[in-house]
């Protein structure tokens, strides 16, 4: 792994391959090796991030999600992990308020899915629709379609999307 010095590369290479067989616990245990100096690294955090989210610990999901965020602000994947980790603590509010301040500033396809789904569960449905257009058409991908058709978070609006 690249930005960490050895022996911290080989303990966050191993993590990831625990997380790859699916032992959360053994991940961490290995990620647990790494010098107190790099735990704020970035990839440190994505690979503590992903545990988390396997272990369904949403709440210290959501907060490594905002400190990714607050270290890396010119980049999606804090907010995107972040506002995720809000709405599996049933939240979408928060994750919308979240993404909300930030969509502009990325040209994402996943932030504007994610405001879809939020929007629809806040009962916002035109602007779940809009949102949805907006990902679809900045992703340049039919399955966004296809997954969108599957999500319960987008329900109301599986004959709208059906229609496309």
């Amino acid at each position: 792994m690249k930005n960490l010095p050895h022996p911290d590369n080989k303990y966050l290479e191993a993590t990831e391959g625990w997380l790859g067989l699916g032992d959360q616990v053994s991940a961490n245990e290995e990620l647990e090796h790494i010098s107190p100096a790099f735990r704020n690294n970035p990839l440190v955090l994505e690979m503590r991030w992903k545990i988390y989210v396997k272990a369904e610990k949403w709440e210290l999901a959501a907060e490594v999600g905002r400190i990714m965020s607050e270290i890396l602000p010119d980049s999606a994947l804090g907010f995107i992990h972040y506002a995720y980790s809000l709405h599996e603590l049933k939240r979408p509010q928060e994750a919308y308020a979240v993404l909300i301040p930030v969509v502009a500033k990325f040209s994402d396809s996943t932030i504007r899915y994610n405001l879809a789904c939020y929007s629809c569960q806040l009962g916002n449905l035109e602007e779940a629709w809009q949102w949805l257009q907006k990902a679809i058409e900045l992703s340049g991908r039919k399955d966004v379609r296809l997954i969108a058709l599957v999500d319960p978070d987008l329900q109301p609006l599986w004959s709208k999307i059906e229609a496309l």
